[in-house]
């Protein structure tokens, strides 16, 4: 699983205008199965996306789709991790604990 910390890197009067069209980017990663969770970081200098599991290439090309990198809007941190907890809510999603 990947935590991606999203850090923007223009004023955000910008983030606001590209805003409708990461949040159409956002829709479709979920109607893909791809993402669990995502917001924005308070304060408001950038967001969050916590992903399923998936190979680290492919979660990298998903983020260069992303209109805030693709407008060079924000700058991604991508932290790697596997749960070895997990709370039963999100058991179905963690394919590292038994279930």
């Amino acid at each position: 699983m990947f935590v991606v910390l999203l850090n923007y890197t223009a004023p955000i009067e910008e983030i606001d205008y590209v805003l409708p069209d990461h949040a159409q980017w956002l829709a479709k990663q979920y109607e893909q199965g791809l993402f669990l969770a995502s917001g924005r970081r308070n304060p408001r200098i950038g967001g969050v996306i916590i992903t399923r599991p998936m190979a680290r290439g492919k979660l990298d090309a998903i983020l260069a789709t992303d209109p805030f990198s693709v407008q060079h809007l924000a700058r991604y941190e991508v932290i790697e991790f596997s749960p070895t907890k997990t709370a039963p809510e999100l058991r179905l999603v963690n394919e590292a604990v038994p279930h």
